[in-house]
Protein backbone atom coordinates (compact mmCIF):
# COMPACT_ATOMS: atom_id res chain seq x y z
CA UNK A 1 0.00 0.00 0.00
CA UNK A 2 1.24 3.47 -0.92
CA UNK A 3 -0.23 6.69 0.45
CA UNK A 4 -0.49 9.39 -2.21
CA UNK A 5 -0.03 13.01 -1.17
CA UNK A 6 -2.44 15.66 -2.38
CA UNK A 7 0.03 16.96 -4.98
CA UNK A 8 -0.07 13.61 -6.79
CA UNK A 9 -3.80 13.99 -7.42
CA UNK A 10 -3.40 17.61 -8.45
CA UNK A 11 -0.92 16.47 -11.10
CA UNK A 12 -3.28 13.71 -12.24
CA UNK A 13 -6.06 16.27 -12.68
CA UNK A 14 -3.59 18.40 -14.68
CA UNK A 15 -3.00 15.38 -16.98
CA UNK A 16 0.67 14.95 -15.97
CA UNK A 17 1.54 11.89 -18.05
CA UNK A 18 4.47 10.74 -15.88
CA UNK A 19 2.45 10.86 -12.66
CA UNK A 20 -0.50 9.10 -14.30
CA UNK A 21 1.81 6.33 -15.54
CA UNK A 22 3.39 5.91 -12.12
CA UNK A 23 -0.01 5.66 -10.45
CA UNK A 24 -1.07 3.08 -13.05
CA UNK A 25 2.07 1.07 -12.28
CA UNK A 26 1.33 1.20 -8.55
CA UNK A 27 -2.23 0.01 -9.24
CA UNK A 28 -5.46 1.46 -7.92
CA UNK A 29 -5.82 -1.38 -5.39
CA UNK A 30 -2.45 -0.40 -3.84
CA UNK A 31 -3.24 3.31 -3.40
CA UNK A 32 -4.44 4.90 -0.18
CA UNK A 33 -5.17 8.49 0.75
CA UNK A 34 -5.41 10.27 4.06
CA UNK A 35 -8.51 12.12 5.17
CA UNK A 36 -6.22 15.15 4.94
CA UNK A 37 -5.82 14.67 1.20
CA UNK A 38 -9.57 14.20 0.77
CA UNK A 39 -10.23 17.46 2.60
CA UNK A 40 -7.55 19.35 0.65
CA UNK A 41 -8.90 18.11 -2.68
CA UNK A 42 -12.48 18.99 -1.75
CA UNK A 43 -11.34 22.43 -0.58
CA UNK A 44 -9.56 23.01 -3.90
CA UNK A 45 -12.52 22.06 -6.08
CA UNK A 46 -13.54 24.96 -8.29
CA UNK A 47 -17.16 23.93 -8.78
CA UNK A 48 -19.74 21.22 -8.03
CA UNK A 49 -18.84 19.15 -11.08
CA UNK A 50 -15.18 19.06 -10.08
CA UNK A 51 -16.18 18.18 -6.51
CA UNK A 52 -18.27 15.27 -7.79
CA UNK A 53 -15.37 14.02 -9.92
CA UNK A 54 -13.02 14.14 -6.94
CA UNK A 55 -15.53 12.34 -4.72
CA UNK A 56 -16.05 9.64 -7.38
CA UNK A 57 -12.30 9.14 -7.78
CA UNK A 58 -11.64 8.98 -4.04
CA UNK A 59 -14.42 6.43 -3.54
CA UNK A 60 -12.33 3.99 -5.59
CA UNK A 61 -9.40 4.20 -3.17
CA UNK A 62 -8.60 3.19 0.38
CA UNK A 63 -9.15 6.21 2.62
CA UNK A 64 -7.27 6.19 5.91
CA UNK A 65 -9.00 8.21 8.63
CA UNK A 66 -7.19 10.40 11.11
CA UNK A 67 -7.28 8.14 14.16
CA UNK A 68 -6.18 9.07 17.67
CA UNK A 69 -2.72 7.51 17.27
CA UNK A 70 -2.13 9.41 14.03
CA UNK A 71 -3.26 12.66 15.60
CA UNK A 72 -1.09 12.19 18.69
CA UNK A 73 2.00 11.46 16.62
CA UNK A 74 1.29 14.45 14.37
CA UNK A 75 1.19 16.74 17.39
CA UNK A 76 4.57 15.39 18.55
CA UNK A 77 6.05 15.86 15.07
CA UNK A 78 4.81 19.45 14.85
CA UNK A 79 6.25 20.19 18.29
CA UNK A 80 9.60 18.73 17.25
CA UNK A 81 9.89 20.02 13.68
CA UNK A 82 7.70 23.11 13.19
CA UNK A 83 10.44 25.56 14.11
CA UNK A 84 13.42 23.75 12.60
CA UNK A 85 11.86 22.42 9.38
CA UNK A 86 8.59 24.40 9.06
CA UNK A 87 6.51 21.21 9.34
CA UNK A 88 2.83 22.14 8.97
CA UNK A 89 -0.08 20.23 10.45
CA UNK A 90 -1.43 18.67 7.21
CA UNK A 91 2.02 17.29 6.37
CA UNK A 92 2.48 16.07 9.94
CA UNK A 93 -0.83 14.21 9.71
CA UNK A 94 0.18 12.63 6.41
CA UNK A 95 3.61 11.70 7.77
CA UNK A 96 2.02 10.22 10.88
CA UNK A 97 -0.34 8.17 8.73
CA UNK A 98 2.50 6.52 6.82
CA UNK A 99 4.51 5.96 9.99
CA UNK A 100 1.62 4.38 11.92
CA UNK A 101 0.49 2.22 8.98
CA UNK A 102 4.07 1.37 7.93
CA UNK A 103 3.47 2.29 4.30
CA UNK A 104 5.32 4.42 1.76
CA UNK A 105 4.46 8.00 0.81
CA UNK A 106 4.29 9.11 -2.82
CA UNK A 107 4.78 12.86 -2.91
CA UNK A 108 6.36 15.48 -5.10
CA UNK A 109 7.29 17.58 -2.06
CA UNK A 110 10.22 15.49 -0.86
CA UNK A 111 11.69 18.39 1.13
CA UNK A 112 8.58 18.44 3.32
CA UNK A 113 9.18 14.87 4.51
CA UNK A 114 12.77 13.70 3.93
CA UNK A 115 13.99 14.91 7.33
CA UNK A 116 11.56 12.51 9.05
CA UNK A 117 13.49 9.29 9.63
CA UNK A 118 10.47 7.01 9.89
CA UNK A 119 8.79 8.23 6.70
CA UNK A 120 9.49 5.89 3.79
CA UNK A 121 9.28 7.84 0.53
CA UNK A 122 8.10 6.01 -2.57
CA UNK A 123 10.48 5.96 -5.51
CA UNK A 124 10.33 3.95 -8.72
Amino acid sequence: MILCDTNIFIEIYRDNFDIIQTVKEIGQHNIAVSDVTCAELFFGARNKKELQTIRKDLNKLTIIPIAADISALAVRLVEKYALSHKLVLPDALIASTVIIHKIELYTLNLKDFRFLDNVKLFTL
